[in-house]
């Protein structure tokens, strides 16, 4: 009865979403007040259904109706009840249906938080939601149906993937959604944008705190997917150039200059194209990603098994919203002249080289990460590795990094390149003194630069907060007095800069990483990375729906007990499958990572690593995403944008 709730809640979200999709933009057009007011009553009731469909899934779950086929195929009786949950979205079917929830709760958001928008710009703005949401919940009912029934059902399910019984993977697809998605919002206001005609610093202002929530979901969503590869998996690596970690960073690329696009529109009233053009741009590669992992195209860890006739249908999907965008941008984007002119040299022309830069890059790792595809169409056999990557993408992070530090202390319009240079001095001299002395303790170039290139990054963040209280220009106490009043977006701005150059620290870190593998016995010790490793003891340890056999292992360091681990190898009877659960002692500056790799002749082949500041690559982006909520809850985002000034005879 459950399921069959969930499958009517389903079908009602897709009726409604069909009527959030005509009726608000045809009221738009018509100047029809009913019609646009509905759009917000759509909106929210659609989110409503969603969230009764996937409570509907979950009670399924919770209540192992193996019945019900998603069910079945991901979860047991032997499952913990957090996994059983996590389970609803840990496949193909179960993650689309939270996809679709999540586009829900964005124009729900809209909804009840744009009250002060425009009421035809907000009537677009869910208009333009509702037909993507239509799309995929139509997607959903027919071609990917979580509620689809199966008899006989089994008597025990055959239990989520042992890989996803994490509860890092466990939260990171919501987290992750929930960034992809939120860039339909910056997509929606393009779209309606396009539409209306008109692009304004208001629409910037409305624009920036919905691209920068986005931002955030979607850095802490990356930086845990990528800890969890790091510690699940065994490989010992922050970032291995998966194809699914590359489509993740995609929009992530294009989605950071679309949020610094957004500041200049906001306060200059320029590069209002490029801000439509990357609004557009980051939401259709959050789509790609979708597309790729789902169809079976990418072969990855993290992909879903091949689903060619789902693959069909969301690629039309992507083809009509991205299509569809992009042709009504080339029709409607010259109306949209740019009122603010400025020099090259300037805090515009700096983010510009920004944006450059970070589209650069992400056109060098979409090529990397599709190339191979389209020459399998060729019946070649390519792989694209890390090699490439760091070739391409290494060169361009040099200006971007050169460019973060001196565009914050430009002026608006235009500026001198070299009084901004000289605000910046200290920051370069230390930058060079930490690269000088790190080349010389290290002999290691690569590194050398990488801490050098932090320093500047972090340092560099925090210029223009000094250039703001003018320190040592005029008395401390007055510094002080203008410290205390400067606004939580300068701030946030500086510590989300100063996190970038954390999580380089901790990558020129991780180049200094040493491994070794080796096959020990009880009662063995061997020295490695200046420790001492000994093997106390193996024991079989049973688990909850799994068997493990554990390492004990002790680690000394001058004679000095550092820490004691235990690794382990656990076999899950029901899917036969072996996974690793690596053990790692972190004091921060480094990692003793270690990961067994299973047993021969009586001994356990371990890896052994030894990871210097590997906690930084992701303490940097948590410190990244801080600085987003700090500038989210800067007052002058939350008191909302001002109301636009109105044509004569035409309503605002």
């Amino acid at each position: 009865m459950i399921p069959e709730l969930g499958h009517f809640a389903l079908a009602l979200a897709v009726a409604i979403a069909a009527a959030q999709a005509v009726l608000p933009i045809v009221g738009a057009r018509a100047r029809d007040a009913r019609l646009m007011g509905a759009a917000p009553a759509l909106a929210v009731g659609q989110m409503i259904a969603l969230i009764a469909a996937y409570g509907c899934l979950i009670w399924s779950a919770v209540v192992n109706d193996f019945s019900v086929y998603d069910v079945a195929m991901n979860s047991s009786s032997h499952e913990p009840l957090f996994y059983r949950i996590t389970g609803t979205w840990g496949n193909h079917d179960g993650s689309i249906l939270l996809w679709c929830l999540v586009l829900a709760v964005c124009g729900g958001a809209v909804a009840l938080f744009g009250r002060n928008l425009p009421s035809a710009l907000r009537a677009r703005v869910i208009g333009v939601l509702g037909i993507v949401s239509a799309g995929f919940l139509l997607f959903t009912l027919t071609a990917s149906n979580p509620f689809q029934r199966m008899w006989p059902p089994p008597i025990q399910g055959a239990a989520i993937n042992p890989l996803l019984q994490d509860p890092g993977l466990a939260i990171h697809p919501p987290i992750l959604y929930t960034g992809y998605v939120g860039f339909s919002i910056p997509f929606a206001f393009a779209v309606a944008a396009l539409l209306e005609g008109r692009v304004d610093a208001t629409w910037g202002r409305w624009v920036r705190p919905w691209t920068l929530a986005a931002w955030c979901f979607l850095t802490c969503g990356i930086a845990l997917g990528s800890w969890w590869a790091y510690y699940e998996l065994g490989w010992g690596g922050f970032w291995f150039w998966d194809p699914v970690e590359n489509a993740s960073l995609l929009p992530w690329l294009t989605g950071t200059a679309l949020l610094h696009c957004a500041i200049v529109v906001e306060k200059r009233e320029t590069l209002k194209t490029w801000t439509v053009l990357l609004a557009i741009a980051t939401f259709s590669l959050s789509l790609c990603g979708t597309f790729m992992v789902r169809s079976g195209i990418l072969n990855s860890v993290h992909s879903f098994a091949e689903a060619p006739t789902q693959g069909v249908f969301i690629l039309v999907l992507l083809a009509i919203t991205i299509g569809g965008s992009l042709a009504l941008f080339a029709f409607r984007a010259p109306a949209m002249a740019a009122t603010g002119v400025f020099a090259p040299i300037s805090r515009e022309g700096a983010l510009v080289l920004n944006n450059v830069l970070l589209c650069a890059i992400c056109a060098v790792v979409f090529t990397g990460t599709t190339y191979p595809l389209f020459a399998a169409l060729l019946h070649m056999e390519l792989s694209v590795g890390a090699p490439y990557f760091h070739l391409t993408v290494v060169p361009l992070l040099v200006p971007l990094f050169a460019a973060m530090s001196v565009g914050p202390v430009l002026s608006w319009k235009r500026a001198d390149l070299l009084p901004a240079l000289l605000r910046l001095w200290w920051a370069a001299a230390i930058a060079a003194l930490i690269g000088i002395a790190a080349e010389f303790g290290l002999h290691r170039s690569f590194a050398a630069a990488g801490f050098a290139g932090a320093a500047w990054l972090i340092l560099g963040a925090f210029a223009e907060v000094i250039e703001r209280i003018r320190l040592f220009r005029i008395p401390l106490a007055n510094s002080w007095a203008r410290l205390q009043a400067q606004p939580l977006g300068v701030w946030g701005a500086a510590v989300a800069h100063a996190g970038m150059g954390v999580t380089v620290a901790g990558i020129a870190g991780m180049s200094l990483a040493m491994s070794t593998i080796v096959a020990m016995t009880p009662g063995q010790t061997i020295g490695f990375g200046g420790y001492r490793w000994h093997v106390l003891d193996i024991r079989k340890v049973p688990g909850p729906d799994y068997t493990a056999r554990v390492v004990d292992l002790q680690i000394m360091r001058d004679g000095r007990q550092v820490a004691v681990v235990h690794p382990s190898l656990r076999t899950f009877t029901q899917q036969k499958q072996t996974v690793t659960d690596t053990s790692i002692q972190t004091n921060l500056l480094r990692d003793l990572y270690i990961a067994p790799g299973g047993e021969q002749g009586g001994k356990m082949v371990l890896r052994l690593h030894v990871n210097p500041l590997a906690a930084f690559v992701w303490l940097g982006a948590l410190v990244m995403a801080l600085g987003g909520a700090l500038s989210l809850i800067d007052r002058r985002l939350r008191v909302g944008a001002p109301a636009r000034r109105g044509v004569v005879g035409v309503p605002a």
